[in-house]
């Protein structure tokens, strides 16, 4: 069976546990080059993890005639750029989350890779995760009619974003689309999607309550699913400790879990019963999507559960949430 070597475009953070080291363990895939701006560090990403080549320009990674499928690892200001380069040169993209800056950048996205007739992947991971599987069953089959969905999840301040100077780039709006509410919210947004389907109408609003950065810090949003059920949202950055809770009600029970971390799903139903249930999510947490696409890439019709339209509807909610708060801070 042919082997998916990959190239990685950005080879930061994320890249260490979460992502990289499963382009290597993953059957039938093999990491053979990254990229990273800073030469040096590109060198010891490359050297660390054992990956034979590494560049500091991603048109040559792009170019590189070893590198089947490219994964996009940057920042999502770059992340319609290099996509397009990518399916211009005919490569598979598999790119971080959120998808793009905004919703028109998406659908350029989309656009080009189909012109070129190249997949497109979005890092959406928790769609192909044990837990979420387990809450997308559970849900499916036990809680009935679903009515409706809470989401909350709220943050301490955080030093690192009390200072002006060296700003994190997640809260630097024309590098990463908004702030943390972007940067988190949109994985829970995405398995809504997936377990209730589209969100096809919303309001909300967004404001800085410390006015510490120029992104939100404060989101609170109302949205209606295309098949009825209700969903409200609060997101604040700028609160006293982390608490992070989905609750999705139907009329035979209701189920709370967290959208990040280990925490058990916790299922109540109509007749009093309660259950709990612990899955752990795995140490390099994308590895489970990564091998759907590589599966879809060998040939296996449609097995990746998160692709480019599906990605996009997920920054077209948090367009509409922002919309406001970005024609204010122009």
């Amino acid at each position: 069976m042919k082997i998916i070597k990959w190239g990685i475009i950005g080879c930061g953070n994320v890249t260490e546990v979460k992502s990289g080291p499963a382009f290597q363990k993953a059957a039938n895939s093999a990491l053979v080059a990254v990229m990273r701006r800073d030469a040096a560090l590109a060198e010891d990403y490359a050297k660390r993890h054992n990956v034979p080549k590494w560049y500091s320009n991603a048109i040559d990674l792009i170019n590189d005639p070893e590198v089947d499928a490219v994964y996009i690892a940057t920042p999502p200001s770059s992340h319609k750029e290099y996509t397009i380069l990518c399916a211009k040169a005919g490569k598979p993209v598999y790119v971080e989350k959120p998808m793009a800056l905004t919703f028109e950048e998406c659908n350029e996205m989309i656009s080009v890779c189909k012109e070129h007739n190249v997949p497109l992947f979005v890092a959406y991971y928790r769609r192909a995760l044990p837990r979420f599987l387990k809450i997308k069953e559970l849900i499916e089959g036990k809680l009935g009619t679903i009515r409706h969905v809470n989401c909350v999840l709220y943050h301490p301040f955080e030093e690192r974003y009390d200072d002006e100077i060296n700003l994190p780039w997640t809260v630097l709006p024309h590098i990463s689309g908004g702030g943390i509410f972007v940067d988190l919210a949109c994985h829970t947004l995405d398995f809504l999607d997936f377990v209730l389907g589209p969100i096809k109408s919303v309001r909300g609003h967004a404001t800085s309550q410390l006015m510490a950065y120029p992104a939100e810090d404060a989101v609170s949003m109302s949205f209606l699913f295309e098949n009825g059920i209700h969903g409200s949202g609060i997101w604040n950055f700028a609160s006293f400790e982390r608490y992070d809770n989905t609750e999705i009600v139907g009329d035979k029970g209701k189920i709370s879990f967290s959208t990040f971390g280990n925490d058990p799903i916790h299922i109540q139903y109509a007749n009093g019963e309660k259950e709990s249930i612990a899955i752990e999510n795995p140490l390099h947490i994308q590895q489970p999507f990564i091998e759907t696409v590589i599966a879809e890439l060998l040939g296996n019709e449609d097995t990746s559960p998160s692709k480019g339209v599906s990605g996009s509807r997920t920054t077209w909610v948090i367009d509409q949430v922002l919309k406001e708060f970005r024609e204010a801070s122009k």
